[in-house]
């Protein structure tokens, strides 16, 4: 957001958010099937419930305990769909308010990944003339932090 801010605030804020992933995730993604990625940690093994088409794709132990009620697992759900502009709104609101970490949204071949979290995104591409003509472009979106963190 301007001004390198983290959280919105507002619906105008929201739509700044919006507004940005979505313009990314045009250039990288128009016309093409994309997959979502979407992770649940839980203390139990099996895969919780996930909504609408997501299905379960792995399950893995992220934190070991000698105790059961502490050990972590991450199970990751997947579902491709058409990439179209808005299609993910909720989901990228959730991500803003920090109510949804992790996601991913990658293109068919894996080439292309895009993570959205709480005040921006991580975008990984196959090429670093692709990412710096992709920074470019935004270079007025990027942090004012020395680091661009």
């Amino acid at each position: 957001m301007p001004e390198s801010k983290r959280y919105p605030d507002d619906e105008r804020e929201y739509a700044i958010v919006l507004e940005r992933h979505n313009t990314v995730l045009d250039e990288l993604f128009a016309g093409a099937e994309v997959y979502v990625l979407t992770p649940r940690w839980s203390s139990r093994e099996s895969a919780p419930r996930m909504r609408r088409d997501a299905k379960h794709w792995r399950t893995w132990l992220q934190t070991d305990d000698p105790e059961p009620e502490f050990r972590t697992y991450c199970h990751v759900f997947v579902e491709r769909r058409r990439w179209r502009r808005g299609g993910l709104d909720g989901l990228l609101r959730r991500v803003a308010d920090d109510r949804e970490g992790g996601v991913i949204i990658a293109g068919p071949g894996l080439r292309r990944l895009y993570h959205p979290y709480d005040g921006g995104a991580d975008v990984y591409l196959a090429s670093t003339e692709e990412r710096d003509r992709l920074k470019e472009r935004h270079a007025g979106w990027l942090s004012g932090h020395p680091n661009g963190l």
